[in-house]
């Protein structure tokens, strides 16, 4: 069995401070993809460099503080790949593919749009420029998983108060419309094979705002999006609430697949 985890930190220091590490290592996680490191390699400490049975690979943004993923593995990877090829990004240390035989994974943050028009206008660019590279790694004949933040709730099932959040970033028609196109390609969302009701229990993040977390008023912004085959080796998925390390929580999924 393989067994995948994916988190939204909001910073590897601040979720560690809130028992994050003694957490990941009771799940037995063969690989743990990271996103929203908001550090730089010289911030992180030796067990963050090289915590217990994994190998990590990091990619940092250039903005201290921002954005940035990472990748752990219990093997170490056959070979690896950071950034997009879009310069504009790939400083801002958004994606990281790790191969394992004829598996890839992918630690994926796409922006948000959240703080003002510019961000949303650079979150566009992004979909833009990243459709292709889910098309090509659709047809590489590779088994593939990206894991991830994709700061878009895919339909109305996927958030709590769709209606009033129809003209905001996340839930925006165009969102919409480009994830349903990702997913048109043949790509399938391995917690809705599992779970295709969705339901409250599905939300993996939570605005700061208000009682959201406490009246679970959320959103599924994290999943992992996998070729067939492999999708078709998912055996189970859960959102993990009892702890809160972050303003997401983690994704894991098994699938009955070895590397």
């Amino acid at each position: 069995m393989l067994r995948i985890i994916t988190l939204n930190l909001n910073g590897i220091r601040s979720a560690c401070r809130k028992g994050f590490m003694p957490w990941l290592e009771a799940q037995g996680a063969d690989i743990v993809c990271l996103q929203e490191l908001k550090a730089q390699a010289d911030d992180l400490d030796h067990e963050l460099h090289a915590p217990a049975g994994f190998h990590t690979l990091h990619a940092h943004a250039e903005k201290k503080g921002y954005s940035g993923v990472g990748l752990w593995s219990r093997r170490v990877p056959d070979a690896f790949h950071e950034g997009i090829g879009d310069a504009e990004f790939d400083a801002e240390g958004r994606f990281l593919r790790a191969d394992f035989g004829k598996l890839s994974v992918i630690s994926l943050y796409l922006p948000s749009g959240s703080s003002s028009p510019e961000r949303q206008e650079a979150k566009f660019r992004f979909m833009q420029r990243f459709a292709p590279v889910m098309e090509s790694l659709r047809a590489s004949g590779r088994h593939v998983v990206v894991c991830g933040d994709w700061n878009i709730a895919p339909t109305a099932l996927d958030l709590k108060n769709w209606k009033s959040n129809q003209k905001n970033s996340g839930f925006l028609p165009e969102e919409r419309e480009w994830i349903a196109g990702v997913l048109a390609t043949g790509w399938r969302d391995s917690y809705r094979v599992l779970h295709p009701e969705l339901g409250e229990g599905c939300y993996t993040w939570w605005s700061n705002r208000g009682q959201a977390w406490a009246k679970n008023v959320g959103w599924r912004l994290d999943y992992q999006l996998a070729t067939p085959e492999l999708a078709a080796c998912a055996r189970t998925a859960a959102v993990y609430r009892e702890q809160r390390f972050s303003d997401h929580a983690p994704l894991t999924i098994d699938y009955e697949y070895a590397i």
